[in-house]
C-alpha cells in the first residue's frame, strides 16, 4: 500500500481538528464573557448613573412644583439651565395644559408621553436639531407637564466604540479559531503520521518495520516507544510460529508422502485381497485429503507472513481476470451457467500473478459451485485515482446475512454437507491482505457480491 495514502474523511472525524475547535470555542467564550463584564462596568455603569440623575432632577423639580407652584418651577429651570453644569446634556422643558412652552431647552414635547412616567428612550428637538435622549414625564394636578431627560449622545458614542470592540474582538477569536484548526491539525498528524505509517506497513505484512523516533519525549514519543517494543515482541513471536510451520514441513510433510508412497506401492500388491485393497485406498484417500489441508494451511501461513512478497512486481489486474473468466468458461457451460466480465480500463497493482489469479479463481469457482445450474456471475472492475474495486456477483441462493461476518474464517463451512474443509475463502482473505487489499462480503439478493479491493500501482 501506498505509504502516503491517507483516508479521506470528514474533518470533524479529526482529533486534532475537534482539539483545536475546542479550544478556539473556548477563548471566543471566555472573550465574550470578558467583554461582556466590560461592557456592563462601562456603558451599563454609565447608563446607570445617568438614570438615577435624572430620576434626582426629576424628583428635585417636582418637589419644587408641589411646594412653590409652577413660577418656582419655572425657576428653578432656568437655574439648571444657567448653572453650566451637565448643561450640553441636560433636557428639561416645561408646558401648560395646553402644550404652551413655559420654561426649558426642549423645543417641544417628545412623542408618545403616555410611557414615559417610568422612563425611556425618545427622539426629541432641541434648537432645531432632533436628537436621541431619556426623558422621565410627570403631570401635575394643573395639567401641566415635566420633562426630564438626558442626551444619549456620549453614551451612544460610548456603546458604539464597545460594540466595535467586541465585533473585533470576536473576528480576532474567529482568525485564532481558524489559526488553531490548522496549527493543531498540523502539529497532531505530524506526530501522529510515523506511528500510523508504520502501522501500515506492519498490517501489510513488513514485521520488521519500527516507527521512527520523534526527537522529543512527549506522549506520542512514548506510545512509538511501546509500540515499537510491542513490534519487536510480535516479530519474535511470528519467527517462532514461522520457525514451528518450518519445522513441521520438513518433519511431517515428508513421512505422509511415504506413507502416501507405500500404501500406493501395497495397493498394487497383486496378492492383496479386494477387501485389503479397498481399505487401502480408502486410506490413500485419507491421507492424500489431509495432505491437501497441511499443504493449505502452509499456504496461509506463508500468505500471511508476507514470505512472498519479495517477489511482487507491476501486474494487469485485467488480463489476470480475463486468464480466470477464460478458463472457466468451459466449466460454466457444462452448467449451463454465465459468465459475464466488465472491466473498465488496465489497472496495474504490485503483486504476483499466480497467487491473484487463485484467489479470483477460487471465488468465481465458488460462485459457479454454490450458485447451482443456469447461475449467472458478473464480475466488474472500476478504477479511481489510487484503488482497483473487483466486484464478483452472483445469482445463486447466497448466504443468510447472520453469517456473513463468518466467511473467511478458517474451517466455515455454511453447508457441511459438500465435501471441502472452510480454508478456500480463508487461503483468499490471506492472498488478498498481502497484497496491501481489502474483501469483504455483501448480500446481493440474491446470490452474494465479493469486493476486492486493491492499491493501485501508478508507475
Amino acid at each position: 500500500m501506498n505509504d502516503n495514502t491517507r483516508p479521506m474523511h470528514r474533518p470533524w472525524r479529526s482529533v486534532g481538528f475537534r482539539l483545536a475547535f475546542y479550544y478556539g470555542l473556548l477563548v471566543i467564550i471566555t472573550m465574550i464573557i470578558t467583554i461582556s463584564i466590560i461592557y456592563m462596568q462601562t456603558v451599563g455603569v454609565l447608563y446607570q448613573g445617568m438614570t438615577r440623575q435624572v430620576i434626582t432632577v426629576s424628583q428635585k423639580l417636582t418637589t419644587r412644583f408641589e411646594n412653590g407652584g409652577p413660577q418656582a418651577l419655572i425657576l428653578d429651570i432656568q437655574r439648571e439651565l444657567g448653572d453650566d453644569q451637565n448643561t450640553s446634556t441636560e433636557l428639561l422643558l416645561y408646558v401648560d395644559s395646553t402644550g404652551f412652552k413655559l420654561a426649558g431647552n426642549l423645543d417641544q414635547p417628545p412623542t408618545k408621553v403616555d410611557g414615559l412616567r417610568g422612563g425611556d428612550h425618545r427622539l426629541m428637538v432641541r434648537r432645531g436639531r432632533e436628537i436621541s435622549g431619556y426623558v422621565i414625564a410627570r403631570t401635575f394636578m394643573d395639567g401641566s407637564q415635566l420633562f426630564v431627560g438626558n442626551d444619549l449622545h456620549d453614551q451612544e458614542t460610548m456603546d458604539s466604540l464597545v460594540t466595535r470592540g467586541i465585533a473585533l474582538a470576536c473576528a480576532v477569536a474567529f482568525v485564532l479559531l481558524v489559526g488553531g484548526l490548522f496549527v493543531f491539525r498540523q502539529e497532531l498528524d505530524r506526530s501522529v503520521e510515523p506511528i500510523r505509517r508504520t502501522l501500515t506497513r506492519v498490517a501489510a505484512g513488513e514485521i520488521k518495520e519500527r516507527v521512527e523516533p520523534l526527537g522529543q519525549e512527549d506522549e506520542f514519543a512514548l506510545l512509538g516507544n511501546d509500540i515499537n517494543q510491542m513490534l519487536d515482541r510480535i516479530e519474535v513471536l511470528m519467527n517462532g510460529v514461522r520457525h514451528v510451520s518450518d519445522t513441521i514441513a520438513h518433519n511431517l510433510r515428508t513421512p505422509l508422502t511415504r506413507i502416501l508412497l507405500r500404501l500406493r506401492t501395497a495397493a498394487e500388491d497383486t496378492s492383496a485381497t479386494a477387501i485389503q485393497k479397498k481399505h487401502i485406498e480408502d486410506a490413500i484417500a485419507d491421507v492424500e485429503e489431509l495432505t491437501l489441508v497441511f499443504e493449505k494451511l502452509l499456504q496461509i501461513a506463508e500468505a500471511e507472513a508476507g514470505a512472498r512478497r519479495i517477489d511482487f512486481q507491476p501486474v494487469s489486474l485485467s488480463a489476470v481476470v480475463s486468464e480466470v473468466v477464460d478458463f472457466y468458461q468451459a466449466v460454466a457451460e457444462v452448467q449451463d451457467a454465465e459468465i459475464r466480465l466488465d472491466v473498465s480500463g488496465s489497472p496495474v497493482v504490485m503483486g504476483d500473478p499466480d497467487l491473484l489469479a487463485g484467489a479470483i479463481s477460487n471465488l468465481v469457482d465458488n460462485a459457479l459451485k454454490y450458485g447451482g445450474i443456469g447461475t449467472k456471475v458478473m464480475l466488474k472492475s472500476e478504477v479511481t485515482r489510487d484503488r482497483v474495486l473487483l466486484t464478483i456477483e452472483d445469482d445463486g441462493p447466497g448466504i443468510p446475512v447472520q453469517e456473513l461476518n463468518k466467511l473467511g474464517t478458517r474451517f466455515f463451512r455454511l453447508d457441511r454437507n459438500m465435501r471441502g474443509h472452510g480454508l478456500g475463502l480463508a487461503s483468499v482473505v490471506a492472498m488478498v491482505t498481502m497484497h496491501g487489499g481489502r474483501i469483504s462480503f455483501d448480500s446481493a439478493t440474491p446470490g452474494l457480491k465479493v469486493f476486492l479491493e486493491f492499491p493501485r500501482h501508478l508507475p
